[in-house]
């Protein structure tokens, strides 16, 4: 694959130190600056690599594995997938998305850990809910989750995207319960109880004590100003839908390859470069099928990025009900031996494990770039830079 005319660690080597020496930066968004600026350089040290059939020689430096960065997250995506492959079972998949109101979005701002924290509860304890009712499926159900925080505008926008085989298992564990093909639970239900869980959890959460707000949200460290702040949102209607369910394993396999190691822009959307601006193309979704460009001062632009660090250590894949880790593997076998599907229909296609295969040794394997017979053997490392315990002042 070859590299981008433009990549988020030219911004970053080009603008960051003026960023820093402007702005009084969380120690968390110096380090993913750090990071991104040095991925591939000399800084993080590498090997010398060899052709094994002509003379052609190069240093390969390392990456910095961090996961914002768009360039790791390739290697950490097709890992991912992989692991995936024997977990999936031959039903629709369905992907519903919970979105939160602008107001809980500037609270999250303040307190990310807490506030992300509910998001992945709430939306859980929704779906088993609902799920779990009589009414709806009557089931218990397995699914993941990712936590995504932008826009295609890279504004704060944290939502939740959760990708749900299309049935659970009966309350006795003694049958598979399958949902109405093409129709999983119904969203209206879904977002109201989503509403009440969530606002009920954020009002516990600041009786407690856990969250803090400061700048223009600071006045609402006083209760009745925080009760009052929460009241509309209790009338409004909070944004939840499902997208058309996947056809079975081989287009849920597909969409995990796309979607799940997602950074805030990936370099491939990046344009133009220049002492003042960034261009970067984006999707507006009120007219989809026209791309449009973007063109924001470098300040606001790595602003934009950085509000999208999360919390050293988050998670922002989790797995629930009977996919939960402690769960999976006596569940699945459990789902499987219920559902009686031949072996062939568990398993993606050989075309589709073929792709994947090959994206994995697109990463993994080297060709010589110059004979194209040979293959690039290591025969030196450069050590790393050592880097001081703490990260730059940035005030």
């Amino acid at each position: 694959m070859s590299r981008p005319a433009l990549e988020l660690a030219d911004v970053f080597r080009q603008h960051g130190a003026a960023y820093r020496a402007q702005q009084s930066l969380p120690r968390q968004a110096l380090r993913v600056m750090r990071a991104i600026e040095t991925c591939r350089t000399a800084a993080l040290g590498g090997h010398v690599e060899k052709c094994s059939q002509c003379d052609f020689t190069r240093i390969s430096y390392n990456s910095c594995r961090n996961r914002h960065c768009p360039k790791c997250q390739n290697t950490e995506r097709q890992q991912w997938v992989q692991q995936r492959q024997t977990e999936l079972l031959p039903v629709e998949y369905f992907h519903v998305v919970f979105t939160v109101p602008e107001q809980i979005a500037a609270i999250a701002l303040q307190n990310k850990a807490v506030v992300y924290g509910l998001l992945f509860r709430m939306v859980a304890a929704t779906l088993t809910t609902i799920a779990r009712d009589p009414r709806h499926l009557g089931a218990q159900i397995g699914f993941f989750a990712v936590l995504h925080t932008w826009g295609q505008n890279l504004l704060h926008h944290p939502h939740l995207h959760c990708v749900v085989p299309g049935g659970g298992l009966s309350p006795d564990g003694r049958r598979w319960i399958a949902c109405r093909p093409g129709f999983f639970l119904p969203v209206r239900v879904l977002s109201r109880l989503f509403r009440r869980l969530f606002l009920a959890a954020l009002t516990t959460a600041f009786d407690r004590h856990q969250l803090r707000f400061h700048g223009q949200l600071h006045h609402l460290q006083d209760r009745a100003a925080f009760t009052a702040y929460l009241q509309p949102l209790h009338r409004t209607e909070w944004v939840v839908y499902a997208k058309p369910p996947f056809g079975g394993p081989q287009q849920v396999l597909d969409y995990l390859g796309r979607y799940t190691h997602r950074v805030a822009i990936s370099n491939e959307r990046l344009r133009t470069l220049d002492d003042t601006s960034v261009t970067f193309q984006w999707k507006d979704y009120r007219q989809p099928a026209q791309p449009k460009l973007m063109r924001l001062d470098v300040t606001e632009f790595i602003r934009r990025f950085l509000l999208h660090v999360l919390p050293p250590g988050f998670p922002r894949i989790r797995h629930f009900g009977w996919l939960a880790n402690r769960n999976r593997k006596a569940k699945l076998a459990l789902c499987r031996q219920l559902i009686r599907a031949p072996v062939t229909e568990l398993l993606p296609s050989t075309q589709c494990c073929q792709q994947l295969l090959q994206a994995l040794d697109r990463v993994t394997s080297h060709p010589c770039p110059q004979c194209g017979q040979g293959h690039m053997i290591r025969i030196q490392t450069v050590s790393a830079y050592r880097w001081p315990a703490q990260p730059p002042d940035s005030s």
